[in-house]
């Protein structure tokens, strides 16, 4: 993690459940970086891979028990990496849903 001494600034509409301002952006860094990737647009994932680096959030996001498949795919572009390495994606491969009709 790099040495910021400041905040990074994130839209608060992504944190609406919790209390934005008593987030410890260290401490709950994997909540942090999943969320900005879920619910985030392209500045707030911006800031989020210049405050926390491509390495931290890249460990994050293929142990993170659950993303939406949009968000999988656009770690999959950022980092190189295939579908598989995600747990999420394995995870819901092998919990296939019912067929809709």
């Amino acid at each position: 993690m790099q040495a910021n001494t400041h905040s990074p600034l994130f839209n608060k509409r992504i944190f609406w459940d919790v209390e934005f301002d008593a987030i410890d952006f260290d401490k709950k860094a994997a909540f942090v970086i999943e969320r900005v990737f879920q619910r985030g647009d392209v500045d707030d994932i911006r800031t989020c891979r210049r405050y926390y680096g491509d390495g931290k959030i890249e460990t994050v996001l293929t142990n993170a028990k659950w993303m939406p498949l949009a968000a999988i795919y656009l770690a999959c572009a950022l980092f190189s990496n295939e579908l598989t390495d995600y747990k999420c994606y394995n995870t819901a491969q092998s919990n296939p849903t019912h067929w809709m009709y």
